[in-house]
């Protein structure tokens, strides 16, 4: 683990579908046991860091929330060496002071989704990880310096409501989750943070607040225009960030020996000689470091 570079993974949702200044790219397919990724991986350098980036939705935005194939981007990004995840996400705001245009570096999730695969594991291998704490502390601190030399308004800390979608939430749910003390609410970060978590990947999210939920009194007069105008500014300053990021993750030490690249740690309960091992050769991107040790 201590010769291991890190490598910076960015999964884009809506409006960010490629990084401005990467080096050396070229697009590749990463064939996954899970099957298909949302599209193929871009690799290149930033600043001397290697970096994967992967649109979430596909280029062109194909592939709605639900349909999203979570398991199979998290293990292709594994797969390609990628040690560090920075989500990048457009949300909706439950609170009157995170106004469009502020990103949000959420340090907790409620997870209403329903509709898909949220772990790797299953019958003939079991796991359990902890997600008490689900994102990683030390990419948070890398994202909120380079926020603030990058002239971004940004708030640390903040629950994201994971929803299903696609469609948005009634005024009722909106309420509830404001009665809940959440902060923000999207449909994508559930269970991409599990997942990572299980894959033995540090994951961080950048909520990029597009409008007010349905909750706000004057959600009904937003227009389409004004909220592609805040989704366009976001894109860049989500590209600006990843930018300025990069470096200081190059250089940080702490990176390859951080307790996120450890969790399998004690997490995996069937005995040895009960695994099935074709789950076990289906996971050997994800386990290969818990089953090596």
């Amino acid at each position: 683990m201590s010769n291991q570079k890190v490598v910076l993974g960015i999964i884009g949702g809506s409006g960010v579908y490629d990084i401005d200044k990467l080096q050396n790219t070229y697009w590749k397919k990463v064939e996954s046991p899970f099957g298909e990724p949302s599209d193929e991986l871009l690799f290149g350098e930033l600043d001397g860091q290697k970096m994967v980036f992967l649109p979430r939705h596909g280029r062109g935005h194909k592939v709605p929330p639900s349909e999203i194939n979570f398991r199979a981007n998290i293990d292709a990004l594994k797969r390609a060496g990628v040690t560090d995840i920075i989500s990048v996400s457009a949300v909706g705001s439950l609170k009157e002071e995170l106004t469009p245009g502020t990103f949000v570096i959420v340090d907790q999730f409620i997870d209403r989704t329903f509709a898909r695969n949220k772990s790797f594991f299953s019958s003939g291998l079991v796991a359990h990880v902890s997600m008490a704490h689900p994102v990683c502390n030390r990419l948070g601190e890398h994202l909120e310096l380079a926020a603030k030399d990058s002239g971004i308004e940004i708030v640390r800390g903040g629950t994201y409501l994971v929803m299903e979608g696609p469609q948005f939430s009634s005024v009722a749910e909106s309420e509830l989750y404001r009665s809940w003390n959440c902060d923000v609410i999207g449909m994508t970060n559930m269970p991409e943070a599990k997942l990572a978590r299980e894959a033995e990947m540090c994951y961080a999210t950048v909520a990029m607040v597009t409008d007010y939920d349905c909750w706000h009194p004057d959600h009904d007069n937003v227009t389409v225009d004004a909220i592609i105008k805040v989704l366009l500014a976001n894109a860049d300053n989500a590209r600006s960030l990843v930018k300025n990021v990069a470096p200081s993750i190059d250089t940080d030490t702490h990176g390859v020996t951080c307790t996120c690249k450890t969790a399998l740690d004690n997490a995996i309960i069937t005995a040895p000689d009960a695994r099935d091992q074709k789950i076990v050769n289906k996971l050997s991107a994800i386990i290969g470091r818990a089953l090596n040790q």
